[in-house]
């Protein structure tokens, strides 16, 4: 009996692992998403859809507020950017924004409360530069985000600092022993690698500068001179893949045609859109994120003393399109675009 259960531990601890983690135990629906033969299907736990129903419940809504009265730049002090807004659609909006970011503390998380007009508040300069950010995807981010748009609620969800952003994070400071002993930015299981080997600079590497290379096809373990590229930057790319994955709740082929995953004629719609996603990103983050560093306290900064910044998952929090495809742009058309 006793040489019963010696061989049974290990199965009993397979089985307590599986029950741990965040493994999809079957029944699981899938959908046939493109050719037969290919396994181009969605896959999807109906446990879980509950959840992500739950977490991606569209905004408080106050309707929407047609121009009324004089330009709010001429009733109200430092208007920078929303001055061209009738006094009726600005205290609308304001009224929105307090309700998608700072529902508990109101108008004071971002206004000295006894001089409105004052920018000695951070937030109110970081917001500033925020609803700047909104505009500018809505206007010209339109083969990404298309006519549904996003707006504060889209990433913050009532929260003042969005849950799904992240910071460069110095995991080799974890390692001794030399440069044997060295990770060399991979075999460390995180969440944005989906606890894989996979390199974890990712993000760094190819969400935080415009116009960063991204399609690698390695075909040899060293650069060569012929102009080729390392598999380590091949799987920085994986590493990179498995993160939008993870974060739209989407397998590979919703994008990829799994015969011929470089072929861009025989991928999916979504590919193109993705693309546009990732060059938003790089473009988001270059532009108004990483600068917002000399702006923030040290206490919404990284280890490594970098602003937050944005990713898939910031929008998109585990579903294929944010808040499955609300406008969020019907009741609020001013962050369509700057208002002249």
């Amino acid at each position: 009996m006793k040489d019963v259960w010696i061989v049974a531990i290990p199965f009993v601890f397979v089985l307590v692992l599986a029950a741990m983690s965040d493994w999809d135990h079957p029944p699981i629906d899938s959908t046939q998403k493109g050719f037969r033969g290919t396994g181009m299907v969605q896959v999807d736990n109906p446990r879980t859809e509950a959840d992500l129903a739950e977490r991606n419940q569209v905004w408080e809504s106050y309707g929407r507020v047609e121009p009324g009265g004089p330009p709010a730049g001429e009733v109200y002090e430092n208007v920078q950017v929303l001055g061209a807004l009738s006094q009726d659609q600005f205290d609308h909006l304001m009224l929105s924004i307090t309700t998608w970011v700072s529902p508990e503390e109101g108008c004071a998380y971002c206004h000295n409360e006894e001089n409105l007009a004052a920018d000695d508040v951070y937030t109110k300069i970081v917001s500033r530069r925020m609803i700047q950010m909104t505009q500018t995807i809505n206007s010209e981010w339109d083969t990404h985000v298309g006519g549904a748009g996003v707006n504060c609620f889209t990433c913050h969800r009532g929260q003042h600092v969005p849950e799904y952003v992240w910071v460069e994070e110095d995991h080799q400071k974890e390692t001794t022993g030399g440069f044997s002993a060295r990770r060399n930015n991979q075999n460390l299981g995180v969440e944005v690698t989906g606890y894989s080997s996979l390199p974890y600079d990712a993000l760094m590497r190819y969400l935080t500068k415009d116009d960063v290379e991204i399609r690698v096809a390695a075909l040899a373990a060293l650069p060569t001179t012929e102009g080729g590229e390392s598999i380590q930057k091949t799987e920085s790319t994986y590493s990179l893949m498995v993160h939008m994955s993870e974060g739209l709740g989407v397998n590979c082929t919703y994008c990829h045609n799994s015969r011929a995953f470089g072929d861009w004629e025989q991928s999916t719609p979504q590919r193109m859109t993705a693309w546009h996603g990732i060059e938003m990103v790089q473009n988001l983050n270059e532009e108004y994120l990483i600068p917002l560093q000399s702006a923030l306290p040290e206490n919404r900064l990284g280890p490594e003393g970098d602003a937050p910044k944005a990713m898939c998952t910031t929008c998109h929090q585990g579903i294929p399109k944010p808040m499955y495809g609300a406008n969020a742009l019907e009741d609020h058309p001013e962050l369509g675009a700057p208002v002249q």
